[in-house]
């Protein structure tokens, strides 16, 4: 499948432009300059061709080290896995110096390189004839915001598309059609946790922008990778503060952006910093997680620079077990991101907590199980008559989610709720993850209808 890298200075429309040939909002777009910090890389078909295009950070001149050369280096990154490069210029702006540096990159890594002059909403600009000097031929007169030019693109791209799809092996017809589908694992927390230091040390390069600074990833990433045989769709997500603190608009739709890959995922990683130990957004995120019914594993980063280990895990048990004691025995797993210590013990915890999330428990089991917790411990009497518990059964999976029938569904108590599903974590060995029971009303045979 053909790789496209959508390449430019920044704000010319790059990410507005990967939006429109994806056909749905992916990447975040605004005026201000610099959104994109790392590189998104999707599949998409356009005009009925399927391919990949990957979204990239602005190429900007910087100091070695700082903020901008390190987005240059994630879109230099980017370029590498691409086929072709489609240099994006701004056409009311004309030709600019950073037009020329940015074209002078491409030529230097030697791939194809078409031209497209965005923001050509009506008539060609007065510049336009400028782009000429570029040296990429005629530039494909384009509005990535209003659809305009995208035919044009299309055709430009065919000749690409067509040597793409005669260079892929055929498929194997053994293959297994029923392919295994791939793990949702989101990574989130506060700023500056080490969330994308994480993510890098996972797949093992350099694919997310790192840094000191606080809040570099705003965008929410998706990354696509194996580990251990299984296929893992591994996304990054923005720093999350307190909602007090979020203000500007950028900022306001990265949380947006969060929110969704938290509600999307099948698994979730909360990123502890050990030096600054579960306040209160990362008390939020993981309540946030358990009442979207999502797996949780906490992953306390940082734990190199800890020297009274055992004292810290302590207090940390006791602060989960008295502020989320409805998901008893969270997995917590100590890692050091950036020296790649014990990510394999997380990766275990993560599959090990997919596959409590996803247990199915037979209607024998459970009713097996909860006559004898009746009998021990009854529903309470509510106005002088007990609450007669009938039977049991589980609805659905991810997460385990069950139906308990009884004559009165109203006036049960939720203290003896919590005691069931205690009982029941406790007797099919689930700890950590989310228990859904829900009440229904069972018909009465001598009530008249």
């Amino acid at each position: 499948m053909l790789k496209l890298a959508i390449i430019g200075r920044p704000n010319v429309g790059k990410s507005t432009l990967f939006n429109r040939m994806v056909g749905k909002k992916l990447a975040l777009v605004h005026d201000e300059p610099g959104i994109t910090r790392d590189w998104r890389e999707t599949e998409a078909v356009f005009y009925n061709a399927p391919l990949i295009l990957l979204d990239t950070a602005g190429v900007e001149d910087g100091a070695a080290e700082s903020l901008p050369a390190r987005m240059t280096q994630t879109t230099r990154n980017a370029l590498a896995r691409a086929d072709v490069a489609l240099l994006v210029v701004d056409a009311r702006a004309g030709l600019t110096a950073a037009d020329r540096d940015v074209a002078a990159l491409l030529r230097k890594s030697g791939k194809p390189v078409l031209l497209l002059a965005n923001k050509c909403d009506h008539d060609l600009p007065a510049a336009y004839d400028e782009l000429h000097a570029l040296g990429f031929g005629e530039a494909i007169a384009a509005s990535a915001e209003h659809g305009v030019g995208m035919r044009d693109l299309y055709d430009a791209l065919k000749p690409y598309l067509e040597k793409a799809e005669a260079a892929e092996a055929p498929e194997d017809e053994g293959a297994d059609e029923a392919a295994e589908k791939p793990l949702h694992l989101a990574i989130t927390g506060r700023p500056n946790a080490g969330k994308s230091t994480l993510v890098n040390a996972l797949v093992g390069y350099d694919r997310m922008l790192t840094g000191p600074e606080a809040g570099l990833t705003r965008d929410s990433i998706h990354i696509p990778f194996d580990y251990a045989g299984r296929s893992i769709r591994l996304v990054d997500t923005p720093g999350l503060r307190r909602t007090t603190k979020v203000h500007e608009d950028v900022e306001k739709m990265s949380v947006a952006e969060s929110l969704r890959a938290i509600r999307l995922a099948h698994v979730v990683v909360l990123v502890v910093d050990a030096n600054a130990m579960f306040e209160n957004q990362d008390l939020h995120l993981a309540q946030l997680v358990e009442q979207e019914g999502r797996a949780l594993i906490i992953a306390i980063n940082k734990w190199d620079t800890i020297t009274n280990k055992n004292e810290v895990t302590a207090a940390l048990r006791h602060f989960l077990d008295k502020n989320i004691a409805q998901l008893p025995d969270i997995p917590i797993i100590m890692i050091s991101a950036r020296n790649g210590e014990k990510l394999d013990k997380l990766m275990d915890g993560i599959f090990a907590i997919e596959t409590l999330w996803n247990t199915r428990i037979s209607t024998s089991a459970l009713n097996r199980w909860l006559q004898p917790l009746l009998e021990h411990h009854p529903a309470p009497l509510v106005k002088g008559r007990r609450i007669k518990i009938r039977y049991i059964t589980q609805i659905k999976t991810r997460p385990p989610t069950f139906v308990l029938w009884c004559n009165n569904t109203t006036d049960l108590p939720d203290t003896y709720l919590r005691y069931l599903t205690n009982a029941m974590r406790q007797a099919f060995q689930l700890p950590g993850i989310t228990l859904r029971v829900l009440l229904r009303k069972s018909d009465n045979p001598y009530q008249e209808a």
